[in-house]
């Protein structure tokens, strides 16, 4: 039966008046961390003045083959850490009024502390908690002290890194006694056509006051009077219908807004404060005939698995880098991000919104039985259906999110018992939402397969991890069943792209990963004969790595070459962005705009040429399960001339032609059955490598076959700083991202250049990073040092909280480079 899923989203949700106000609560915390590590003992015990986000495991940097978070987190680490702060509350802000804190996320077991008392606790570090505070508050004019107690001791409980801290932001919120519920705005499009759409949008108020009380909700232009108890929590619905409406899809991510409003009877002239929800209009359905069809459009699904870190601030969540890591992955090509294995944040589905990016939202790795000695096991009975709540209530309203997932690759997947599990953690959802599809990751590591189609039945979409060879037998015994492969690897880019666009019951691709990542280390590594042999979990793991470059992306920015291949099977459009506003952490408006409006996407790379490593040039080349063979687009490869050397060049045009110093080297025909790569063996020469398509590709239309070069290098000569913004938001909270490249005199970007560099950053901003894309570099990444590899680097600046110049000056044995930034 065909299932049809029609939903929108809370892009932003402001308090406008006085009577419900959320501040940001991140500034001015005093930090006290304690090892985890025998080896980091009370010698190592700290306190600094700190402002949040905060991580302090990236800060501190990995302790490679020692630290307690062992390979899968990175040899982190973690331990114990303590943050405290001092703040006042104005008497017209406590009186009759409710105080909560709320936190986006804290890893992990926070307890939090008011003027000495315990006030609340939360185990799960990826989902966002809220602690009433009110009993606690002084409420006169004294100081307060908040006190969070953060233990990530217990190691190893994550299979990658996490992180340790109170990473996401953290809010002070100030209610009426009677106000709409946290996450109480829930907007819908039940029916939607091209001439009309009927919104409804669903308010829940609470009553957290002694007394009954009565409160009349205005959402555009309709009132209801709403009569509640003490203690009593109540919804109201409204409709409303939006004529020939504009539909939400990633080519046009168009938003809405609805006005919603409180007030009361005594308050009703002057207005009792409310929201103002961003919403997008759509319609989705899986059905094994069909597909996956978006507003009546068949689309295929080529997806990227993403960690919640952000490379080289660790598990950070600034919302410039969630925004930051969102583009990434839309200019890659991608129109799908699973948040493996967890829920993410406010600011990344807010990105995904506007600029266009699916989302499948996923709850939980593992679930009863263990992978780690700490992890969720320890506690799903008792968190399980609070955690889901968290992560639906929050999540529901963004038209990005199209399918939640309850779990990855579990254990207990031969335990019939499993099936019983899938459904509780189905039926948790189905409380709140029940216009998405619910999925989970199965696998196998053996023979068994088959035995798990009663735990697939319990799902709406089947995810197959690197399973997607099953697929025809498994059609055969069930030819309802609509599946993804919710991991692949990357070499198979080809083969899975081919089932997906010749099978409809099969909707995507979603591999193993769209960016690199902290933790899980080695995953994706090449290694060199002579270096420690083996895949990432051996016994012992890999020492020398502290993360997974198994990316389409590193951790820099930079696309692999097997990025621009991917998106050149997925992608033969282009898309413009509407205008977009992102809801930042202290500008709810403003910040991000600039960068964003109008962007346009290239989704497809028409011609893409690049070299791979010849076998033995530093090295006996060992590949690995999740790596593909050394690419780079370099023809800089000194000490190997004259020997043979492979040249591949990537396109959907009918036909290639190689150039080497302007003498044709050989013309390739390509085609499906050729992969849509010409690979050419050439004797290497220094000179300029020229690809050139034929223009007669009945894709791209005549004159579009398109061109591709590259020079090679000679000596570094300079640095090139390349800034992703000139302008900061001076709130503390602007970040701006600062390319470091290695260039010859020619300008050309020299591949294999270590340069050691050391930043300075004056001003009105301050170095939060500084690092290479080499998963091996133990200098941390806070550090202003960094050698620079294959030639590049990363440089993120963070603001103050004051406008004015922020100079970044970068030294090495190359001319000393600088670059001006402002901040207002």
């Amino acid at each position: 039966m065909k299932k049809i899923f029609m939903t929108t989203m809370l892009l932003i949700a402001m308090i406008s008046a006085s009577a419900q106000t959320r501040q940001l609560f991140d500034f001015g915390w005093q930090f006290t961390h304690r090892s985890a590590s025998p080896l980091g003992s009370s010698k190592n015990v700290t306190t600094q003045t700190v402002d949040l986000p905060h991580d302090w495991d990236i800060f501190e940097g990995p302790n490679s083959g020692k630290g307690a978070t062992g390979t899968g987190g990175g040899w982190f680490e973690a331990g114990k850490g303590e943050y405290r702060k001092q703040f006042r509350l104005e008497s017209e802000d406590i009186i009759d009024k409710l105080v909560k804190l709320h936190f986006d996320g804290v890893y992990q077991k926070a307890e939090v502390y008011v003027n000495g008392q315990h006030a609340g606790q939360h185990h799960y570090g990826y989902t966002p908690f809220t602690v009433d505070v009110t009993p606690y508050i002084y409420k006169d004019k004294r100081e307060n002290e908040v006190v969070v107690k953060v233990d990530n001791s217990e190691q190893p409980n994550c299979r990658w890194y996490s992180g340790s801290g109170i990473y996401r932001h953290v809010w002070l919120e100030t209610m009426p006694t009677l106000h709409i519920a946290e996450n109480g705005v829930f907007v819908t499009t039940p029916e939607v056509s091209a001439g009309k759409a009927k919104v409804q949008v669903e308010v829940t108020l609470q009553n957290e006051g002694n007394n009954d009380r009565q409160g009349i909700v205005e959402v555009e232009g309709q009132q209801q009077e709403v009569s509640l108890k003490a203690g009593e929590s109540k919804a109201v619905t409204f409709t409303y219908t939006i004529n020939n409406p504009k539909l939400w899809s990633p080519e046009s991510p168009y938003l809405y807004t609805a006005k919603v409003s409180l007030s009361t009877p005594l308050s009703a002239q002057r207005g009792a404060g409310g929201e103002s929800v961003k919403f997008g209009i759509r319609t989705f359905s899986f059905d094994a005939e069909n597909g996956f069809v978006l507003n009546g459009k068949k689309v295929l699904i080529n997806g990227a698995c993403v960690h919640h870190d952000d490379g080289v601030l660790g598990a950070m969540a600034f919302d410039d880098a969630e925004i930051r890591k969102v583009r990434q992955m839309k200019e890659a090509g991608f129109n799908l991000i699973r948040t493996s294995h967890n829920p993410t944040t406010r600011a990344f589905l807010d990105a995904c919104d506007s600029l266009g990016m699916l989302v499948i939202d996923e709850a939980f790795d593992g679930w009863r039985t263990q992978k780690n000695p700490y992890d969720y096991s320890t506690v799903i009975d008792s968190c399980y259906r609070e955690d889901i709540h968290a992560m639906v209530l929050r999540d529901r309203n963004h038209p990005s999110v199209i399918s939640w997932s309850i779990g990855n690759e579990v254990i207990e997947r031969k335990d019939i018992r499993v099936v019983y599990t899938a459904r509780q953690m189905k039926k948790a959802i189905h409380e709140l939402d029940t216009t998405r599809p619910v999925t989970e990751a199965l696998c196998a590591w053996d023979r068994d397969w088959e035995i798990y189609d009663p735990h697939a039945e319990v799902l709406d979409v089947a995810g197959y991890n690197y399973m997607i060879f099953k697929h025809a037998t498994d059609h055969e015994r069930d030819p309802k069943r609509v599946i993804w492969q919710t991991e692949s690897y990357p070499r198979d880019a080809f083969r899975n792209w081919s089932v997906a666009n010749d099978f409809p019951y099969v909707v995507g691709d979603i591999v193993w990963t769209g960016l690199d990542y902290l933790g899980e280390s080695g995953i994706g590594r090449n290694y060199y004969k002579g270096e420690r042999e083996g895949e990432s979990w051996i016994k012992g793991g890999q020492p020398e790595w502290h993360g997974a470059p198994c990316g389409d992306v590193d951790i820099t920015g930079w696309r692999k070459p097997i990025s621009h291949y991917r998106e050149m099977l997925w992608n033969s459009v282009e898309c413009r962005t509407e205008s977009v506003e992102f809801a930042t952490a202290s500008n709810s408006f403003a910040r991000g705009t600039a960068e964003a409006n109008s962007t346009l996407y290239t989704l497809h790379s028409q011609l893409y040429m690049a070299v791979k490593e010849p076998n033995g040039y530093h090295g006996e080349i060992h590949t690995t399960m999740w790596s593909v063979w050394p690419t780079w687009e370099s023809w800089t490869w000194p000490g190997w001339e004259g020997k043979p050397i492979e040249v591949e060049v990537n396109t959907k045009a009918p036909e290639v032609k190689l150039y080497l110093n302007d003498q044709l080297i050989g013309t390739k025909k390509v085609n499906r059955s050729t992969e849509f790569k010409a690979v050419f063996t050439v004797n290497y020469e220094p000179g300029t490598l020229r690809a050139v398509a034929s223009d007669s590709s009945p894709l791209f239309g005549r004159g579009a076959g398109g061109e591709a070069t590259l020079q090679t290098a000679g000596a570094p000569a300079r640095l090139r700083l390349t800034p992703d913004r000139t302008v900061m938001t001076a709130d503390g909270q602007s970040l701006t991202f600062v390319t470091v490249e290695v260039l010859d005199k020619q300008g050309t970007p020299v591949p294999e250049a270590a340069i050691p560099c050391e930043a300075t950053v004056k001003g009105a901003g301050k170095l939060l990073a500084f690092a290479s894309a080499d998963l091996k570099d133990t200098e941390p990444y806070t550090s202003p040092r960094v050698k620079t590899w294959k030639g590049r680097a990363l440089l993120v600046v963070r603001s103050t909280q004051k406008g004015g110049s922020v100079n970044v000056t970068i030294k090495s044995p190359l001319p000393t480079a600088s670059l001006k930034l402002k901040s207002k």
